[in-house]
């Protein structure tokens, strides 16, 4: 299936990071916008153990074409050792929506 707009999402240790991470990529144009969602608990295995951390989700909405760069960007920018880094394709939705966010990221 061919896509043409993405939802990248991650999470970060802070609101503060949350807000950095989304900013820096609605400015470079990687993203169209972001949602900063939290907090929220995690539970992940890392090094060996179970971990419940409180964490905060940033959620950018892209063109799928610009989804390589988004995600270098917040590999590079983020905190974290391994941070997450998801895409997930939208399938469908507002044209009108659909075409802004298009525009706002080329």
């Amino acid at each position: 299936m061919d896509v043409e707009h993405v939802v990248v999402t991650t999470t970060v240790s802070s609101e503060p990071a949350a807000r950095a991470l989304a900013t820096g990529a609605i400015e470079a144009r990687l993203g169209a916008c972001a949602q900063i969602v939290g907090p929220l608990t995690s539970v992940y295995r890392w090094e060996g153990a179970v971990r419940t951390e409180t964490e905060w989700r940033v959620e950018i909405k892209a063109a799928a074409r610009r989804a390589p760069e988004l995600t270098e960007f917040l590999k590079v920018e983020h905190a974290y050792d391994l941070p997450e880094v998801i895409v997930v394709p939208i399938v469908g939705g507002s044209a009108e929506y659909l075409s802004w966010l298009a525009e706002e990221t080329r």
